[in-house]
């Protein structure tokens, strides 16, 4: 019994196992992308029975319990607050301010970033809540 030998590069290729990879690839990224607008500040913020979901943006100040004030990631003076937002409503092009205020913050602070903001022309304004549990 013989066997054929050729020399002939193989002219089938199998895409079924490179399109499945691709595909979970896809679906990887595209469910991970929807969790990148969270800060890594964490605060309690109060609640509401008729909470909405806001739309996203890339303008966030979080107030801490402690007084501390974040824009975005970076941990800043209440007096920079106005010179920052101006770099990052440059940066964004958005003019949508979410403010995510921990449910013990004074309501004088939260006044203080809008009076900050609105200084660097940002008129909307969101306070973030989380919805209470009936």
């Amino acid at each position: 019994m013989q066997f054929k030998t050729s020399n002939e590069p193989i002219s089938i290729f199998s895409f079924s196992s490179l399109t499945d990879i691709v595909m979970l690839l896809v679906i990887f990224f595209l469910l991970t992308s929807q969790f990148v607008i969270q800060t890594g500040v964490k605060v309690k913020l109060p609640g509401s029975k008729t909470n909405e979901p806001s739309t996203p943006s890339q303008l966030i100040v979080t107030l801490t319990a402690g007084g501390a004030v974040y824009a975005g990631n970076e941990e800043i003076s209440i007096d920079q607050l106005p010179a920052k937002l101006n770099v990052m409503k440059g940066e964004k092009m958005e003019d949508n301010l979410i403010i995510r205020a921990d449910k013990t913050v004074a309501v004088d602070l939260v006044i203080k970033v809008i009076d900050a903001a609105r200084s660097s022309g940002i008129d909307k304004f969101t306070i973030e809540t989380q919805r209470e549990q009936l």
